[in-house]
């Protein structure tokens, strides 16, 4: 086994844009008063999921399979990594890696912006690269949350470009161990994996050396809790997970291409 494949193999696994552990974790037993739901009203509320969106997913059963064994990686693998990493970095270690890798991910934000035609979104990114590099040392302060004009800038990835483009969705997809997605933002997820400088010591060195795995591996898992905690929000009292999610991702897509 060459030096390299363990690391290989934990960042594959980590680079999950949707850790998921709802559909197959115990759930904690509801007190004795707690009202009784109705096999109607369970039905309808999967209704309400489907009147939401429309969202297209023929590979619906496909899906789901994937959906089901995603679920028990994560929650035999990539939860127990997040709680470690929560139990052995402090808070401020937790903030200050998050808004460094959040910084260093300027480039995908920014020709995103200028690809959409959003350049004066594509200036605010480049000013907050700026701030944040020099006045926050590297990127660990987020200096530019001081800046009013600086403090809410929508993010851009190469998915909402495409849509801004016209290009459609295509059929929902669950991907083996990426999670949730669609055609589009698959085919986005390349562009990102490019523009994103945690892998361009991949691109100049390939796999030999194991330090060109260490800053996207990092990332990956310092935003495993994160990351959890918004899906089991997207997910919580659900009565069917799988579709809890796909309309919680098919909505905040959509609404992030038209912001």
């Amino acid at each position: 086994m060459k030096p390299g494949s363990t690391t290989l193999r934990l960042l594959f696994l980590s680079v999950i844009p949707f850790l998921t552990d709802c559909a197959t974790k115990s759930q904690p037993a509801p007190p004795a008063d707690a009202p009784v739901v109705d096999a109607a009203d369970a039905v309808d509320e999967l209704d309400d999921y489907g009147a939401t969106v429309a969202v297209s997913d023929p590979l619906e059963g496909l899906n789901r399979a994937t959906f089901k064994l995603n679920d028990g990686i994560y929650n035999f693998v990539f939860r127990p990594v997040a709680k470690g990493y929560e139990f052995v970095a402090p808070t401020p270690v937790r903030k200050g890696l998050g808004n460094f890798f959040d910084n260093v991910k300027f480039p995908i934000r920014f020709v995103n912006s200028g690809l959409q035609g959003k350049f004066g979104r594509a200036g605010k990114e480049a000013q907050k690269f700026g701030v944040n590099t020099i006045a926050g040392f590297g990127g660990f302060i987020r200096q530019s949350d001081k800046i009013p004009a600086l403090t809410a800038v929508p993010k851009e990835d190469t998915g909402q470009t495409f849509g801004r483009w016209g290009v459609g969705t295509g059929p929902y997809l669950v991907l083996p161990i990426l999670g949730p997605s669609n055609l589009r933002d698959a085919v986005g997820y390349a562009g990102d994996y490019v523009l994103n400088p945690t892998h361009w010591g991949l691109f100049m060195k390939g796999d030999t050396n194991d330090w060109a795995w260490i800053p996207g591996t990092v990332d990956t898992i310092q935003s495993s809790p994160d990351l959890l905690y918004y899906y089991d929000e997207s997910c919580k009292n659900s009565v069917d997970p799988y579709l809890s999610v796909r309309s919680t991702y098919m909505q905040n897509r959509d609404a992030a291409v038209k912001e």
